[in-house]
């Protein structure tokens, strides 16, 4: 992997590997000081409060936007450091560094989009002085989108240092896969809002893909976070549905894992490595959104039995899972102290009947894109489950067993969300080199050459960033600051290169038979489920702030 373009210097690319560490000094400098003045205004006496933070939420939510862009230049950088020590940087290696430093340097110190109409800026922290510094640093990066597109246009790749032949392999095996299985039809199934097809489901079964990270000894692969990574990313290139059917598997076999009874683990995660078992996860609720705590479907025992009772709502793939991980309320407890995770199998439905299991009903909800598995809302009116089904036969710790879920789950929706900004990538370039407006391809022109080149780097510095919570959380380390940063931005990728490309599209990007229209639908969703961005940016600041004290 990696086609270098000609032209690259040893001495050059040192020269800006030397330059891109004093940079990241500087941005480095930049975060402390924005994270040392959110801390004296927030909590002066110490560790914050949820309401101190909430009453200062834009200046908290920008110090967690600062620090994830620091972190994802530092991504960026070790990305550039682990090809030099093999070879030196390509061309478009070089220019992706630089122009990912230049131009996350200059929103640090001028202006840094929070969203579309929230820009969080040095002076609402007092920071006019540090941005100069910033400034001064990032004076000799010049950034170079246009040479980007060109490089990339002539079929340059970028190395994404993976560090493991076998990473490369099975990064190789799965675009095939792909290019072949999935990319020719996911437009189609999205138009009809068809289910995947199970026989493409059972390809992925045998391909591994449910069971990466089961340990072997239960029928999985055993492989960590990075190699989950690998995949879903193709496959979400290929059509977010298919590379979310994994999610749904490593949400439920990681909450098995971790919390279930020896009995639980010997008999779900096999069959979820195998693809048997097709799992969902059954946790919002109509009127809680992220406010778990405040869930309301209860599960009251009854003659050793569970009794289901409530409404549950955007449950994807509700209908054809065999397997709910369900979070229900089991005691009066206040808040999270009232919650237990129920393991609760169900027949498989279809469109004519989603749930055919007594005391169950919903109904689809239509949706924009995200398609493939579809959406539900579903109702329990005594839904009857075994005594055995509650998770780890411990009542009142479903809150905490979905939390040491929530890493790996962002983690992987980061993954997703780079597939979806590389699809988005491809098609803007293949579209920008073949259409031809005032004779000559669109790419010819400087605005759409340097949408293109951005959206190469910037996809580029969001792998980088999954990637590293990824080797965080195989090697051990806490890392739910670094998955929520690497969910944050690489949403946001995802969306701002999807908006691009229809762009570059033009008309032909606002028709519904241009697959592009696709994605701008696929991508929206992103910033949305796993955790809003809001929700992201509050729980970053919340541990960066406790952590500085």
């Amino acid at each position: 992997m990696g086609l270098q373009a000609a032209g690259c210097q040893s001495d050059d690319a040192d020269d800006g590997l030397a330059l891109c560490r004093v940079a990241l000094e500087a941005v480095d400098a930049y975060v402390a000081h924005a994270r040392r003045r959110t801390a004296e205004l927030l909590a002066p006496g110490g560790a914050p409060s949820a309401d101190d933070i909430q009453r200062h939420q834009h200046i908290a939510h920008g110090l967690a936007w600062a620090a994830t862009y620091g972190a994802a230049l530092r991504a960026l950088l070790d990305w550039a450091e682990a090809i030099a020590a093999a070879r030196p940087l390509s061309q478009l290696e070089q220019h992706m560094l630089h122009t990912g430093f230049a131009e996350y340097m200059a929103q640090l110190g001028g202006g840094l989009p929070m969203s579309q109409a929230e820009i969080f800026r040095p002076a609402d922290l007092g920071l006019e002085e540090e941005a100069l510094v910033l400034a001064k640093a990032a004076r000799p990066l010049r950034p170079a989108p246009g040479d980007i597109a060109r490089l990339i246009a002539e079929g340059a790749e970028a190395d994404r240092a993976l560090g493991d032949e076998m990473l490369v392999m099975m990064a190789d095996q799965f675009r095939r896969f792909v290019d072949d299985r999935v990319a020719p039809h996911a437009h189609g199934w999205h138009l009809a809002n068809a289910y995947i097809p199970m026989e493409l489901v059972e390809e992925m079964a045998a391909l591994g893909v449910f069971g990466l990270t089961v340990p072997e000894e239960f029928g999985g692969a055993g492989l960590g976070k990075l190699a989950m990574c690998l995949v879903s990313e193709e496959l979400s290139r290929g059509y977010i549905g298919v590379g979310s059917l994994g999610t749904r598997s490593e949400i439920a076999a990681e909450l098995i894992r971790l919390g279930g009874t020896d009995e639980q683990r010997a008999y779900y995660l096999p069959r979820i490595a195998s693809g048997a078992i097709l799992p969902t996860a059954v946790f919002t609720e109509p009127d809680t959104g992220s406010d778990l705590a405040s869930l309301r479907t209860r599960a009251r025992r009854q003659g050793g039995k569970w009794v289901v009772e409530g409404n549950k709502t955007w449950i994807t793939h509700g209908a054809r899972s065999d397997l709910m991980t369900l979070l229900v309320r089991t005691s009066d407890a206040p808040g999270y102290r009232g919650l237990s995770m129920l393991l609760a199998d169900k027949p498989r439905g279809d469109d004519d009947n989603p749930f055919p299991a007594p005391g169950m009903s919903g109904s689809e909800i239509e949706v924009l894109g995200y398609r493939g598995m579809k959406e539900y809302e579903i109702a329990f009116d005594g839904f009857v489950l075994p005594e055995s089904a509650l998770l780890g036969g411990v009542e009142g710790a479903g809150f905490k067993q979905l939390m040491e879920t929530f890493e790996s789950a962002r983690i992987q929706t980061a993954a997703r969300a780079v597939g979806v900004a590389q699809n988005a990538l491809e098609l803007g370039l293949g579209y920008a080199c073949q259409r031809m407006q005032f004779a000559q391809p669109l790419i010819a022109f400087p605005r759409v050459a340097n949408k293109l080149g951005w959206m190469a780097a910037e996809t580029m510095i969001a792998r980088q960033l999954s990637y590293a919570a990824a080797r965080a959380k195989d090697e051990g380390r806490r890392c739910d600051i670094e998955a929520g940063m690497a969910k944050l931005l690489a949403a946001r990728v995802a969306w701002s290169n999807a908006d691009n490309a229809v762009q570059i599209h033009g008309g032909n990007g606002f028709a519904l038979e241009f697959p592009v229209s696709r994605l701008l639908c696929d991508a929206r969703i992103l910033s949305i489920f796993e955790g809003a961005a809001e929700i992201q940016a509050q729980i970053i600041a919340r541990g960066l702030l406790t952590r500085a004290n």
